[in-house]
């Protein structure tokens, strides 16, 4: 019973702590591809894998938005 009140306790403070990296990532993700030469259609997954990001964001999916938001950016570093 202690093992679970500390995974739920654990869990509960770790949640701030995602969310608070989606905007964040949100803004590298915007700034790179402003100042990035990637290509038309990179250019265009990105804008939707960013979208995406935001969107899970806003539904409380912290954990999937920074998962999507850190594809866009590997995409945009991979391409340099």
């Amino acid at each position: 019973m202690r093992y679970l009140a500390a995974a739920l306790l654990s869990l509960f403070l770790a949640a701030p702590v995602i969310a608070g990296q989606c905007p964040a990532l949100m803004k590298q993700v915007d700034s790179q591809l402003v100042s990035s030469q990637v290509g038309s259609d990179v250019k265009q997954e990105v804008k939707e894998l960013r979208a995406k990001g935001e969107a899970l964001h806003n539904q409380g999916k912290h954990g999937e938005s920074v998962k999507v938001l850190n594809e866009a950016l590997n995409k945009l570093n991979a391409s340099y």
